[in-house]
């Protein structure tokens, strides 16, 4: 009977166990929060890579989700893909500015405004959100990106704005204030620092009611965020950090691999390469490496353009060059076409994105150098052909004038010649006869007019036969 007691009293510590363990194990799972990176300009890799994360982390069932920032801006439709996720996320997001010297400047300070606890690390800094439209007045100054795609100007908005600039500051000053009024943070601030391009430092960002506290580390940051309540998708939720587990949350091959097409330079030279390589491939039909490649690349090319803020009248100068280089390859001019092709490769890459930020822009280096190897294709294109203008008709009705043969039967100044293997009639003096080496100088359907070759034609003839 003790025995058996004992099998039961196991079995029920067993059972309470089997309930029990989930329960607690769900709990302490749940407690967790994923650090994401937003480091750089922010661009189509980071929304990407964002969006998979924030799923990633609701399905988990994450407690929280950090936002690391360090960034100088991006491009307006990036950061607003962001914002969404951020509005419509079940879980708090807390954006952490940080490490000491990293700024949330311009998109920075809209995803800043977003977020649901924003804090920063003593040393940085956020604001200076001016959208400035490319070729606008004054342009923009360093260490900001605009949420528009383009940098902020560190001071007094520009004289005389065009209707557009005005469109897109008051645009950018009413989407900043809407997130303002959501969060409950400084709603007068937020428009300076779209309008006048203002800036705060983390201490006077906290007492201005635009950050919510400052912390050194993750441990300050966590202990700070320990029972905050705020509303996440149209719910109270509060946040409880002690105990919490971090995961790591790093970009992964794919969002390498976004950043890397989505990098203008070389978006640009995809596209060069995919040009390029078709033209060879229709000039030599059945290569096949050529216009894989090119194929390839000149898809990986539009998926970028299409991802990328591009200006039209330089996306028409590219094609426009691009085509006078295949009319050089096809049409040969002597480099004329070739010339003004290279001429407007290298002026449509300067203007092929309408963006001020460094990161989103093409490089003076990268544009000459895009210029000169497409001058270089011309003038391989140039060589060819006026090699080919000068080079000796080897094929065809032209290439018999000129040519040598030997008489082999002769009368009245007619008979028949052996010219490249073949027996022609012919015609010509009277003095020749059989054995005689003769040259072609006009050919008259199926009958060649000849004449008494020279002693060297001669034996070139006899040392070809």
């Amino acid at each position: 009977m003790t025995y058996q007691k004992t099998l039961a009293l196991l079995a029920l510590v067993l059972g309470v166990l089997l309930v029990l363990g989930p329960t607690q194990g769900g709990a302490q799972d749940r407690r967790t929060a994923h650090v994401l990176e937003i480091e750089g300009a922010v661009g189509p890799a980071t929304s990407d890579y964002l969006s998979r994360a924030f799923d990633a982390a609701a399905q988990d069932g994450a407690s929280l989700l950090i936002l690391r920032m360090d960034t100088p801006g991006g491009l307006d439709t990036s950061m607003r893909e962001i914002i969404r996720h951020i509005l419509a996320s079940p879980v708090p997001v807390a954006t952490y500015v940080a490490p000491s010297g990293a700024r949330a400047a311009s998109a920075g300070a809209f995803i800043v405004y977003a977020s649901h606890v924003a804090v920063m690390a003593p040393g940085t800094n956020v604001g200076a959100a001016t959208p400035v439209q490319i070729g606008g007045g004054g342009g923009a100054q360093p260490g900001g990106g605009s949420a528009d795609g383009n940098e902020a100007a560190n001071g007094a908005a520009p004289q005389g704005p065009t209707g557009s600039e005005r469109k897109a500051v008051n645009d950018a000053v009413a989407y900043i204030r809407s997130l303002a009024e959501l969060r409950g943070r400084n709603v007068e601030w937020a428009e300076e620092a779209v309008r006048s391009g203002a800036s705060l430092s983390a201490t006077a960002a906290v007492e201005r009611n635009v950050a919510d506290f400052i912390a050194r580390d993750m441990d300050e940051l966590l202990s700070g965020l320990n029972g905050r309540t705020v509303t996440a998708a149209g719910r109270q939720v509060t946040i409880e950090t002690e105990g919490m587990r971090l995961i790591e949350a790093k970009p992964n091959w794919r969002t390498r691999i976004l950043s890397a097409i989505t990098n203008p330079n070389v978006a640009l030279i995809l596209m060069l390469i995919g040009v390029y390589g078709l033209i060879f491939e229709f000039m030599n039909p059945g290569a096949l490496y050529p216009g894989a490649i090119g194929a390839i690349s000149l898809l990986l090319a539009l998926y970028a353009l299409a991802a990328l803020p591009v200006n039209f009248a330089g996306i028409g100068l590219l094609l426009l060059g691009l085509a006078l280089i295949a009319g050089e390859a096809f049409s040969p001019s002597f480099g004329v076409l070739g010339i003004a092709g290279a001429v407007a490769v290298a002026l449509g890459a300067t203007i092929m994105f309408d963006t001020d930020i460094p990161e989103f822009r093409i490089s003076w280096a990268a544009a000459a150098g895009f210029g000169l190897a497409s001058l270089a294709v011309v003038l391989v294109l140039a060589r060819v052909g006026l090699s080919s203008r000068n080079a000796r008709i080897v094929s065809g009705r032209e290439q018999m004038v000129g040519a040598t043969g030997e008489v082999i039967e002769w009368s009245g100044g007619r008979g028949h010649v052996w010219v490249h293997g073949e027996r022609w009639r012919a015609r010509g003096v009277d003095e020749l006869a059989a054995g005689d080496a003769v040259e072609v100088r006009e050919i008259d359907g199926l009958t060649l007019t000849v004449a008494p070759a020279t002693a060297a034609e001669g034996s070139d003839f006899k040392a070809n036969n």
